[in-house]
């Protein structure tokens, strides 16, 4: 029953007659006893996107990370630091989440953040020479840690 109804719809794939170019299946479902029929033509289509060359260049920050990890003299000691950083950050999530499960404790800690919050806001903030100070205090300790270039 479903060569008949292949050789009805396209008798020349049944038959043995020379196919196309493009790439022809054809696929027989039979749900509860009936014949369905479908049929996919595909085509070997080429797209190019648009830009300016074929170009496989590396984005400037990978470069720059290159650059960088070339420069150190030991690597070793730095991918130590890399791992040792995401095992700590981990603990400390999970340290994190242990405290907040806690009924009374992140109510808590909520409040001193809203006071310290506060009292950052009227010493520092507020008037024009803390602002200032502030500024300058940030400055000089980003020139301590970074240095100057």
């Amino acid at each position: 029953m479903a060569s008949a109804a292949i050789t009805s719809f396209a008798p020349g794939l049944v038959s043995g007659a020379r196919l196309p170019r493009r790439h022809v299946s054809v696929s027989v479902v039979a749900p509860l006893g009936g014949v369905s029929l479908s049929q996919r033509i595909s085509k070997n289509v080429l797209v190019k996107a648009a830009g300016d060359e074929d170009s496989t260049e590396l984005p400037e920050v990978v470069k720059k990370l290159q650059d960088t990890w070339d420069k150190v003299d030991d690597k070793y000691a730095v991918a130590t630091l890399g791992v040792v950083g995401i095992i700590v950050l981990w603990s400390a999530t999970g340290m994190i989440s242990a405290i907040d499960r806690l009924p009374v404790v992140p109510g808590i800690l909520e409040i001193i953040g809203l006071g310290y919050t506060a009292w950052f806001v009227y010493s520092n903030l507020i008037y024009k020479p803390d602002r200032e100070a502030l500024v300058d205090k940030i400055k000089t300790t980003y020139s301590d840690i970074i240095g100057t270039s």
